[in-house]
């Protein structure tokens, strides 16, 4: 996951390179969003069948792939194929890998085991930003040395998975392959609905810190130091791994509508720090709404993947990512078509008033359908 966030701090580079506008940095980031959901709709529960192991090998070779394109990018063509392919491995490695870590998990040891595998999804995109802003702003080869590292971590990664025990038992030598498209079991789409809701209001949050708050430290409050403005972004998910563990304490039933007024905090925090240009208020408002979304990202997640029969585990929560990133990719193109007329500062603001609505409707819906039987904390 730390490679799929990598080319954060390094939009700025590429716009001095290739001449391009913020427009176009958001809608090379939704690419990425639009790799990730295209794979979790076609192969989302792939791993159900084929096993999880063969599927995470698949999903580390297309992060190698991309890697490639950006170690030879000459122009737009090839970061828009690397962050394609990025999706396509982020989307088979976030329900694969977390099923997988739930069923390799010890017995009474489930909820920890939830608790690492969100956690390694959020601390690696949250790892991204900050190793790829301090080899750039401190390092040679600043376009070129974050991506050598990365495929050396993924080589890896690819030894531990070999290494892994498979705990899907293959029903046949050649089982069917078919595109899942959004599949959730009726017995999970109670739960489903409002988890999902939850995830996409908290992951509209992260897609507006990854793909613009680089653009507005240096643009709007003259910061161009690349490792501050990657470490900023990590703050966010940094900030989310705390809140997964904060759900803990508080139990999945409550931390989904809590985590949303904590969401609701923190982007009214980003939006003041748009107003007054503070870095201050803008560093307190990444730490509070990733806080937020961190608890409702875990709590629904854990409500999903407990709810979710074990034959359709995979595809489930592969559905639940699928609303996750529509959710950071579709608000972020629109901060980028504002940003051309009203200029990035007043089209943070909309964003983050529609935004505020957002949560806040997700809130109270949370609270009114969750079923109470839920809490699987």
């Amino acid at each position: 996951m730390l490679g799929t966030t990598l080319p954060t701090p390094l939009y700025g580079l590429y716009r001095q390179q290739l001449g391009f506008s913020e427009l176009i940095v958001t809608v090379v980031f939704a690419v990425y969003a639009v790799g990730v959901i295209t794979a979790l709709l076609v192969a989302g529960g792939f791993s159900d069948v084929l096993g999880r192991r063969p599927v995470l090998l698949a999903a580390l070779a297309l992060a190698a792939l991309s890697a490639v394109c950006f170690l030879t990018e000459d122009g737009l063509p090839l970061l828009y194929t690397g962050r394609v392919l990025s999706g396509f491995s982020a989307g088979l490695l976030s329900g694969t890998g977390t099923a997988a870590v739930l069923e390799l998990a010890p017995p009474g040891r489930r909820a920890r085991a939830g608790l690492a595998a969100t956690a390694a999804n959020m601390g690696g995109l949250g790892l991204g930003p900050l190793v790829s802003g301090l080899l750039a702003q401190y390092a040679p080869w600043p376009l070129k040395l974050p991506f050598l590292v990365h495929l050396g971590l993924l080589a890896v990664a690819m030894a531990v998975v070999c290494l892994l025990a498979e705990t899907v038992r293959q029903r046949s030598p050649r089982p069917p392959l078919r595109p899942q498209g959004m599949k959730v079991p009726p017995e999970a789409r109670q739960v489903f609905t409002p988890s999902a809701l939850a995830a996409f209001a908290g992951f509209s949050m992260l897609g507006l810190f990854t793909a613009v708050a680089p653009a507005f430290l240096s643009q709007t409050l003259g910061e161009h130091n690349l490792a501050v403005a990657g470490a900023v972004v990590f703050c966010v998910f940094c900030a989310s791994t705390g809140g997964q563990l904060l759900m803990g304490r508080v139990g999945a039933h409550r931390a989904l509508p809590l985590g949303c007024a904590v969401l609701v905090a923190g982007l009214l925090l980003i939006g003041a720090s748009l107003l007054l240009t503070s870095f201050p208020v803008l560093l307190a408002g990444a730490v509070t709404g990733g806080t937020g979304q961190g608890m409702a990202f875990r709590a629904g997640l854990t409500e999903v993947s407990a709810a979710a029969p074990a034959a359709h585990r995979g595809a489930t929560i592969s559905a639940f990512f699928v609303i996750a990133y529509v959710g950071i990719s579709l608000p972020v193109v629109g901060v980028g078509a504002m940003a051309v007329t009203l200029g990035l500062r007043d089209a943070g603001v909309v964003f983050t008033c529609c935004a505020v609505l957002l949560v806040t409707a997700v809130g109270v819906h949370v609270t009114r359908n969750l079923p109470p039987a839920a809490d699987t904390a």
